[in-house]
């Protein structure tokens, strides 16, 4: 390809694109590209040590569906960029492929793709887990995934009528609960978040932690727990406990068992076994295996991410964008 041509490369905009998109129809789009399947899928994780503070990192997510599309999504997790007021601890930018002839067809920008991507992946999860009749909804982590999480999992489950929000920082967690009270949502923020959870029905958990704020104790029967922080072997979000007394699904299996920290950390110690999850989302989507059972089984869903997932997204973002049908 030419200078001219990649100058001429359309840079689309995922923040505009995302204020007419419709939760669910990501949601869809996202259970129909599992249906299809994606044949090829990589990741690559760089990182930078700098002493006690948290580590620097750069991952690369490359994806292929045959004869559809192909990209790579590059990302930059600085975890102390925001609090030095140099701007979102997490950047990203992904590059779409023609599948049919290896073309670029977009670069997408924006904080909405990565976060829409993530909300759509838990709550497609929660649309085979969470109880129908949930009306609580406990989310651990009040940074800028929250939003988009709330409104995705609300979109699935619109019986949902209170939330709670918690955080390390309580005024941040105040600051949303604000937030979302002027959009009408009954929120609160809450200091004891034991006790918060022990009420829930869905606890979406969205942190960075190293050890876990979620405790197992605290979960009654009929929870769905969903589990998206963590995207490292050293994360765990949730303890054993909680993972011993749930079903476990998650949204890659093999991604997930050798990278995030709150299943590949009870495999690696034999706290589980492998057969203890039960199934993907590739398996959810297709009816392969069943979601929730009954009303009072404690579900669990680890959102690891994945290039199969970003992938999706920029297809939805290329397509709901108004340019032609991928392949």
């Amino acid at each position: 390809m030419s200078p001219q041509d990649l100058g001429s490369l359309p840079i689309i905009d995922t923040d505009a694109v995302a204020r007419g998109m419709d939760p669910l129809d990501l949601v869809a789009r996202l259970r129909e590209g599992h249906r299809e399947g994606v044949q090829g899928l990589d990741r690559s994780y760089l990182v930078e040590r700098r002493g006690e503070e948290a580590e620097r990192g750069l991952l690369v997510w490359p994806a292929w569906q045959h004869g559809r599309a192909l990209g790579a999504k590059l990302v930059t997790i600085f975890p102390d960029s925001e609090t030095r007021g140099l701007g979102p601890n997490i950047r990203s930018v992904y590059v779409l492929f023609d599948g049919e002839n290896g073309a670029p067809l977009a670069v997408m920008t924006g904080e909405s793709f990565t976060r829409l991507k993530t909300a759509a992946d838990s709550a497609l999860g929660a649309s085979y887990l969470a109880r129908e009749d949930a009306r609580h909804l406990v989310v651990l982590g009040a940074g800028a995934q929250a939003r988009a999480q709330i409104r995705f999992l609300r979109a699935v489950r619109p019986s949902i009528a209170r939330l709670s929000v918690w955080n390390r920082t309580p005024v941040k967690a105040e600051d949303l609960a604000r937030e979302l009270g002027r959009e009408g949502i009954q929120a609160a923020a809450v200091e004891d978040r034991a006790a918060a959870v022990r009420d829930a029905d869905i606890v979406s958990c969205i942190t960075a932690a190293q050890t876990p704020v979620l405790e197992g104790a605290w979960l009654r029967s009929g929870t769905h727990v969903d589990l998206v922080g963590g995207f490292t072997p050293s994360m765990r979000e949730s303890d054993d406990a909680a993972i011993l007394k749930s079903r476990i699904f998650v949204d890659h299996q093999a991604l997930v068992s050798a990278h995030c920290g709150d299943i590949a950390d009870p495999l690696v110690r034999g706290i589980i076994g492998p057969d203890a999850i039960e199934g993907d989302l590739f398996d959810l989507c297709r009816g392969t295996v069943q979601g929730r059972k009954t009303a009072d089984e404690i579900t669990l869903f680890k959102n690891g991410g994945g290039g199969h997932l970003d992938l999706m997204a920029a297809m939805a973002f290329y397509e709901v964008r108004g340019d032609a049908p991928l392949g």
